[in-house]
Parts: structure tokens; C-alpha cells; sequence
């Protein structure tokens, strides 16, 4: 790495990454926003074609996940996935901060130098013909296809995002007494 990428930040250090990687991509600029909910906005996009990158910490360092960012995810799936211990977490941002300073907290993308690859990626993502994902700072995002980011990162995929309730048809006090 030369002294010139070792100084670079945010979305220039992902996206000399991904034209490295030979990626397809797009850089999207938007005015600063600080949740990816907020970011899809931004740049026009729907939430469900947006993902969020969760870091993780379990006692063998960083985990990373990947999942759509109108959903939130659920830790003991990941756990299981992952085959982590009783100890995975979030990380924090004073965590994230020190870990990664050449990305925004609450930017990071999902691949890039100096980056874990991520470990899971939600499946919902993989149905998607396109992603936006978060561009390493608050005022960029990038497009891509999402099959690419596991070419690049061979995570595992899967269902790590919560469940909403099911609504049943009949609740228990509208079953017939016997």
C-alpha cells in the first residue's frame, strides 16, 4: 500500500477496492445522512434495495453481516450461522471508530481493504438485482449487484434477519369448544 492509500478515507479507499476487484459499480453522492434507511432516500432508492453493515464481535475478533436495511437482525440466527460464541455482540462505535478509521462510523461498507469480509450476507439480498450499499462516509453510497459482493467475499448466506409476528387467522379463543 503506498503512503497516498494509507491517507485515503471513505469512498475512495471502496472504490479503488471494487475497480481493483473488477466490479461493477456505481458512486452514488448524496447529501450527508446517517442511517441507510435515510441514505435510500437519498439516492432514490427502496429500502429493500438497500443493505446495512452490521459489525460484529465474538471472542475470535470481527464478524461482519450483511442484510437489507428496512430489516434488523437477529443475533441467534447469525449466531448459529456464524457458529459464534454466547459472546457475539454488536460492536460499538467507539469499537468500529478505532478499528476502522479510514471509514465514517455508521459508513462501512460491506468489502474493501483492511475490511474482514463479510461472513454472512442475508439471503433477501440475493434476490435483488441491485444494492446500495453504504460507500465508507456519510455522503456516498455505491450500487452494485449484490451476487457480486459474494463472489468477492464467499460468505455464508442465509435468513439472519428477525421475523415479524404472524397474524394467524384464528386466535386460540376463536377455536370451537369441544
Amino acid at each position: 500500500m503506498t503512503p497516498q492509500q494509507a491517507s485515503e478515507h471513505g469512498v475512495t479507499v471502496i472504490a479503488r477496492f471494487l475497480e481493483e476487484a473488477r466490479i461493477a459499480h456505481e458512486v452514488l453522492e448524496h447529501a450527508p445522512t446517517y442511517s441507510m434507511l435515510d441514505e435510500a432516500q437519498a439516492v432514490g432508492e427502496t429500502p429493500q434495495h438497500t443493505a446495512k453493515t452490521l459489525v460484529l464481535h465474538d471472542r475470535g475478533g470481527w464478524r461482519v453481516a450483511v442484510l437489507p436495511a428496512n430489516r434488523r437482525l437477529d443475533v441467534d440466527r447469525a449466531r448459529r450461522l456464524l457458529g459464534g460464541t454466547s459472546q457475539l455482540r454488536l460492536a460499538s462505535e467507539d469499537e468500529m471508530a478505532t478499528a476502522f478509521p479510514q471509514f465514517d462510523v455508521g459508513a462501512l461498507p460491506p468489502v474493501g481493504p483492511m475490511l474482514p469480509l463479510p461472513e454472512v450476507v442475508d439471503v433477501r439480498l440475493l434476490y435483488k438485482d441491485h444494492v446500495v450499499v453504504a460507500g465508507g462516509d456519510h455522503r456516498h453510497a455505491i450500487r452494485l449487484d449484490p451476487r457480486d459482493l459474494v463472489r468477492i467475499a464467499e460468505p455464508r448466506v442465509g435468513d439472519i434477519s428477525e421475523h415479524d409476528p404472524v397474524e394467524h387467522r384464528k386466535g386460540f379463543a376463536d377455536l370451537p369448544r369441544l
